[in-house]
């Protein structure tokens, strides 16, 4: 399991080097892009330049998440991940429809547009690399400390390359056929990708705020475990994630015979079970249940539910 100190250090460390690098690139974007009269070169930079603010965001978050559990938040502040994750999005749809809306406009209003000058390509080709290697850092990063937020802004990099792209063959072929409006056709282009990854990184973070997981392997999981130990049978089972943490609860049944003691110790090796074959499990809660024990609350899921579930996914995918 990755120790929380190192992960909080891992999130800031690839922030800072996410808010050095994306504001070198916004500032000799934006500059170029306005000298060189290209506006997709400058709503690339507006692009770059919304990276920043999503760093700043997500330093805030690992600032949050370092502290302890309280008596409001008794689950820790991990969930503030999810949260600024949340915020990234709507900081990045916004940049991408204003940048779409504008240049939307200019074409309605059939403002005249110059053809840009050859600046701009070699700008946009610098993006191209250094972009590369911050989305290769942040994905690494990211993967290494487990956390959505980077991986999310590694995302938003690796979105960034194919704008960049994009703009740069907007440019060759407004150059090649000595068309302005290539320019703000590929600015518009840009403007609806960016709209498209702030909404794509809006839903992502739905799952976890709602108590949710896409792994049904989880589940399997834990009732595997709950299984091995001797006299216990997993009866309704929830799991739920905060941040990179997992928190797990389930009942268990058990001969009702049983004294509480003897109960008590099938409970304890559920719980060391279920965090030996789960890593990240933050906590385990176990209720213990007699046998044939029937209630009337639907709460929790069973292998029945899981195992019924998957065939409707496989169906629905195969359609």
């Amino acid at each position: 399991m990755t120790d929380q100190a190192n992960r909080n250090k891992y999130i800031k460390k690839a922030s800072w080097v996410g808010i050095i690098g994306n504001t070198i690139l916004a500032v000799l974007k934006i500059v170029i892009g306005f000298i060189s009269g290209s506006l997709a070169v400058v709503g690339d930079g507006i692009d770059t330049a919304t990276d920043i603010m999503t760093y700043f965001i997500t330093l805030l978050a690992a600032k949050i998440m370092n502290k302890p559990p309280d008596f409001k938040y008794p689950y820790g502040y991990n969930r503030a991940e999810a949260v600024a994750t949340k915020a990234l999005s709507f900081v990045i749809f916004f940049a991408g429809a204003q940048l779409f809306l504008s240049t939307l406009l200019r074409l309605i209003k059939n403002e005249p547009h110059q053809i840009p000058a050859l600046l701009a390509i070699y700008v946009t080709i610098f993006s191209i690399i250094s972009k590369a290697g911050l989305a290769f850092y942040q994905f690494k990063i990211g993967k290494k400390s487990e956390s959505k937020m980077i991986i999310a802004n590694a995302k938003n990099m690796r979105n960034d390359i194919l704008i960049s792209s994009s703009v740069l063959v907007g440019l060759v072929f407004t150059h090649i056929f000595s068309l302005p409006i290539l320019d703000l056709i590929t600015a518009m282009a840009v403007g609806l990708w960016i709209m498209k990854a702030g909404f794509e990184i809006f839903m992502e973070t739905s799952r976890e705020l709602m108590d949710g997981t896409d792994n049904p392997e989880l589940y399997y999981k834990i009732f595997d475990a709950v299984e091995e130990v001797g006299g216990a049978n997993p009866h309704r089972v929830r799991a739920r994630k905060h941040s990179n943490l997992y928190t797990v609860d389930l009942d268990i049944e058990i001969d009702g015979k049983l004294s509480i003691e003897e109960g008590h110790d099938i409970a304890m090796e559920v719980e060391k079970n279920i965090k030996t074959r789960i890593e990240n499990v933050y906590d385990v809660l176990v209720h213990v249940e007699p046998k044939g024990n029937v209630e009337k609350e639907k709460f929790g899921l069973s292998r029945d539910n899981i195992d019924t579930e998957c065939k409707k996914q496989k169906k629905g995918n195969a359609k």
